[in-house]
């Protein structure tokens, strides 16, 4: 009897250890993949929600700055968005001296290379980037497309952009998630 009792103080048994080991080896693998595919989740909707607020702000700001197109209160005719199909110009008189020559008088919109850029005075920033689009429709009093300068009275502003960084696991447009943010602006100042 004594024989049998030291027996079973002596520890685990190497089967045991080993359907241990095993046991915590699934679990453990369990684990790191369930942290592994949430980790990839919080980086895609990371992702997305920059490439959103990105654009939303874009066409914010833009949206607002095409609004003050037309400013002339001294009445001299300025042209408060000359008709261009590569880029979106405004010009306001925001200083009453009856020209837009000034520095924060004339803002240029382009997209260059994946990027919008906005030029004020031969300075330029970039406004946002990963862009896909940057398109621009200019329309007239009743709503048809025009490109004559004197006849716009109203902008469809679209922005196309996408995540900054591929997703492998997403299989539209070779990975990447893409937004498009439409505005339509009709600046209060231009000609009625």
């Amino acid at each position: 009897m004594q024989n049998s009792i030291k027996n079973n103080e002596r520890g685990f048994t190497l089967v045991e250890l080993l359907i241990a080991m095993v046991i915590s080896l699934v679990v453990l693998t369990s684990l790191s993949s369930a942290f592994i595919s949430q980790r990839k989740i919080y980086d895609v909707q990371e992702q997305i929600t920059e490439m959103i607020q990105s654009t939303r702000g874009a066409i914010d700001i833009i949206s607002r700055e095409v609004k003050m197109a037309g400013y002339d209160p001294t009445g001299v005719g300025i042209v408060g968005i000359p008709y261009s199909a590569g880029q979106l110009e405004i010009r306001a008189d925001l200083n009453v001296d009856g020209d837009t020559a000034d520095f924060n008088e004339t803002i240029i919109y382009t997209e260059n290379s994946g990027m919008i850029e906005r030029e004020e005075g031969g300075n330029t920033v970039t406004l946002a980037e990963n862009i896909q689009s940057f398109l621009f429709q200019y329309y007239d009093i009743d709503g048809n497309a025009t490109t004559t300068a004197a006849d716009i009275r109203q902008i469809d502003i679209t922005i196309i952009t996408q995540t900054s960084k591929l997703d492998p696991n997403y299989g539209p447009n070779n990975g990447y998630r893409t937004y498009t943010l439409s505005s339509y602006v009709t600046p209060p100042n231009l000609d009625f």
